[in-house]
């Protein structure tokens, strides 16, 4: 990957809108040359789809939980378990395996406490955990930015 390669990255994290002629004069490259970086950079799985960042607040989806998770679980099978089950729970937007204090961090978006009480509930009804902590977000300050390429 050359610098030309992350110019158009560092674009289209801005704004994945662009057209491919719009993409191709801002990094300064003929339509057919960027077509087939781009190409490249999807067949190397650099690139993972194209998707909207869609406003989450206008959905309805106003509360933001950090939810920390401690286990004392640590085999194969448990695990495979417990990633199953986490990610049938479309709420969960990040899941995280962590070092530190917990084992796995969650990023939760829901409307409001009693849809967040929903889906704690399902999330301990599935698998056993030895602890289960909400941090609610006050405010969003940033988020889904850009990698910093």
């Amino acid at each position: 990957m050359d610098q030309i390669d992350l110019k158009i990255l560092d674009v289209l994290q801005r704004d994945g809108s662009l057209s491919q002629r719009e993409l191709a004069d801002r990094v300064g490259l003929s339509q057919n040359a960027c077509w087939r970086r781009l190409r490249a950079l999807h067949e190397r799985n650099i690139l993972k789809g194209t998707t909207a960042v869609v406003d989450r607040e206008s959905l309805g989806l106003k509360l933001v939980v950090f939810v920390m998770l401690r286990t004392r679980h640590h085999s194969a099978d448990w695990l495979k378990a417990f990633r199953r089950h986490v990610l049938t729970i479309p709420e969960v937007i990040d899941f995280h395996r962590i070092g530190g204090d917990y084992d796995y961090q969650l990023k939760v978006v829901t409307e409001d406490m009693a849809s967040y009480d929903k889906v704690y509930q399902r999330l301990i009804e599935g698998v056993e955990l030895d602890s289960v902590t909400s941090y609610f977000a006050m405010e969003t300050i940033a988020e889904s930015r850009p990698l910093p390429i």
